[in-house]
């Protein structure tokens, strides 16, 4: 017998070899008929594995994010069945869920158009009508390879092979198809319902790797309920036209160009942004007392062996040579593959541990707080790239805190108090707070990120905030603190970072001297709040829908003359505004005022001032707020305290 622990504290005595879905029907025939999914222990497992051990038990149903997990993942397999069903001889690879949906790599006979999609669906809505019964049942390993081996199904041969010798290997089996999966799946097809629809399909290499077969990936979405569905789609709608590479062009802010593939180029306007958000952070740092520093861009790469970087991210690093040039020499000469090599810094935390190390410390001087602007470049894949949201070349508003292990708690707690504020002002209000643990592949002893993550913890508990903890999913050289916001389009981004480190502090030989003599090894805060500038004002872009806060627009205000007898005014007021320090231009062009204003509004320029022969012989301008509407008739000086107060407000 094995004793379950239900969510109310009941405990159930059931024989071993009892499943979760015998657990539902004990309960009730209904929450075994819309039963999806059990977590054991919290782990999500099928409805049907053997229970063979003491647990806590907690049925999954319809309308859970569990569940829609599950949901997703089984529709995955019925639109492979569906392929299977359209062009025989298919070969299917792999068909996970991801953040919004799932896909399914398939390789067939011809490329798939956007028909094909259509055609796909309907025979899922068949084998959805059909109510098949989802079994699973397990092989060993010869006869998994030799079911993959009749099929036609390669990949699958190789998913095999790659499993261990005695391993027992999981399927699933629904009517005619059958898939080796670990599951979990819901009970029949016909729970899968018709909130489903696939969205497009992408070329993806096997495993990604270029050199490997090129299959063809369809994406689905699916849901419970029609209406989240709907709501769904309209979002992405929503986001298509909110793509800030879109409105990056439509704005005049940025491009990118083949020359520096994946660097982007800001324009004047795009510039500003960006300068007004290091401006922003700066003021941040004057009153929370940090120092800026400014770093080289290339250093030798016995650097990046020193700080873990070279044997953990250097897949990710771009590397050179330099030739030292002799006295002698006109120009240097190109350099010798025997010279030494260096590399473009990935990050800039190397670069203040030298700063740091360049005197004697004490420990009247801690906590040390550098923060650095300074350029990044990091070499992504072509085909991870996306417009601003990863670049190979970027500015992050990074800092690292240096101090006493005794200093940690109230540095994390001013860090994250200072991110928090930071988002507020950006219309950030819905933040969630992630604890990451040691990673698989990391640096320093049990001991020491034992103690990392115990400083980060004690912090978080201090400050009385929620938060999630996320096993394994640390910095190789330390546990961190993640802060995930939510935009207008309910996605979740990963902006800021705190993370804690006491490896690098050590393979660098920093010290101070503590108020004993004695000398000591500092701690290290690595600290980031916007994150990627770039990323960041692309995230931002889309957030406000390219309708930036007044305080960051580029342009704030837009003269417009009615006719070319009052564009002289115009271009007056605009004067005037841009004395009084505010970002204001004049449009004067022999169009009609409807134009200029529907423009004026496309550009994303929050107030529009409209002069025709009234307004030029009062003196005054008449107000069109392109959130508010029209504000009616006022003079200058009343539209200045508006203005000054919108920027004021930093809304």
């Amino acid at each position: 017998m094995v004793s379950i622990t239900l969510p109310d504290g009941a405990v159930r005595a059931l024989a071993r070899g009892a499943s979760g879905l015998d657990v539902a029907a004990a309960i009730g025939a209904r929450l075994a008929r819309d039963a999806v999914a059990v977590l054991i222990d919290g782990k999500l497992c099928d409805l049907r594995a053997p229970l063979e051990r003491d647990a806590a038990l907690r049925i999954v149903t319809r309308g859970e994010e569990a569940g829609l997990e599950v949901l997703r993942h089984s529709m995955a397999h019925a639109m492979a069945q569906a392929v299977m069903r359209l062009f025989p001889g298919a070969s299917l690879a792999i068909g996970p869920t991801i953040a919004d949906g799932f896909y399914y790599d398939v390789a067939v006979a011809r490329p798939l158009v956007p028909d094909d999609l259509g055609a796909i669906e309907r025979e899922m809505a068949e084998i959805v009508k059909a109510d098949l019964a989802i079994e699973r049942f397990p092989l060993a390993r010869a006869d998994a390879l030799a079911w993959a081996r009749a099929g036609g199904q390669g990949i699958k041969c190789e998913i095999i092979e790659d499993l261990p010798p005695e391993a027992q290997i999981s399927f699933y089996r629904q009517g005619d198809f059958t898939d080796l999966c670990a599951g979990p799946h819901v009970q029949r097809t016909g729970q899968l319902g018709s909130a489903f629809k696939l969205m497009k399909v992408a070329g993806a290499y096997w495993r990604g790797d270029e050199k490997r077969e090129q299959l063809q990936r369809i994406y689905g979405t699916a849901f419970f309920r029609a209406e989240d569905l709907a709501e769904h789609l309209r979002l992405l709608a929503e986001a298509e036209r909110r793509d800030h590479r879109r409105l990056g062009r439509e704005l005049d802010l940025f491009s990118f160009h083949p020359e520096a593939p994946a660097m982007p180029f800001f324009h004047p306007r795009g510039a500003f942004i960006y300068n007004q958000l290091i401006d922003y952070v700066r003021g941040l740092y004057k009153v929370r007392r940090y120092s800026e520093v400014v770093t080289p861009q290339i250093l030798d790469v016995g650097l990046w062996r020193q700080s873990g970087h070279y044997d953990n991210y250097r897949e990710n690093m771009f590397f050179t040579a330099f030739a030292s040039a002799d006295k002698d020499e006109a120009a240097p000469r190109a350099p010798a593959s025997s010279e030494r090599q260096s590399a473009v810094k990935p990050m800039n935390c190397p670069t203040h541990c030298l700063i740091y190390r360049s005197r004697k410390r004490s420990y009247r001087e801690l906590p040390l707080r550098f923060a650095d602007f300074g350029r990044i470049h990091r070499h992504e894949r072509s085909g991870v790239t996306a417009g601003l949201f990863r670049v190979r070349s970027f500015s992050q508003d990074d800092a690292h805190i240096f101090c006493m292990p005794e200093q940690i708690e109230a540095e994390v707690i001013g860090v994250t108090e200072m991110i928090l504020e930071c988002y507020r002002v950006f219309g950030f209000d819905d933040v969630r707070i992630v604890l990451s643990t040691r990673p698989d592949k990391s640096i320093g002893s049990d001991e020491i990120w034992a103690k990392a993550e115990a400083a980060l913890e004690a912090a978080l508990r201090r400050m009385g905030v929620a938060y999630q903890v996320a096993p394994g999913e640390g910095a190789f050289y330390g546990p961190k603190i993640d802060f995930v916001v939510k935009d207008a389009l309910k996605r979740e981004w990963q902006l800021g970072t705190c993370q804690l480190d006491f490896s690098m502090p050590e393979r660098f030989g920093l010290k101070y001297t503590a108020s004993s003599g004695v000398e000591e090894t500092p701690v290290m805060v690595h600290r980031a709040m916007l994150g990627s500038l770039e990323r960041f004002l692309g995230v931002l872009i889309e957030h406000t829908g390219g309708a930036l806060p007044l305080w960051l627009a580029p342009v704030q205000v837009r003269v417009l003359s009615i006719s070319g007898d009052h564009a002289r005014r115009a271009e007056e007021v605009a004067a005037a505004l841009g004395q009084a320090g505010f970002r204001a231009e004049a449009d004067v062009r022999n169009e009609k005022i409807g134009l200029k204003v529907r423009e004026a509004s496309l550009a994303k320029v929050r107030y529009q001032l409209i002069i025709g022969a009234r307004e030029a012989e009062r003196g005054t301008v008449s107000v069109r707020d392109r959130v508010a509407g029209d504000l009616g008739e006022m003079d200058l000086e009343r539209f200045q305290v508006l203005l000054q107060t919108g920027v004021a407000e930093k809304s």
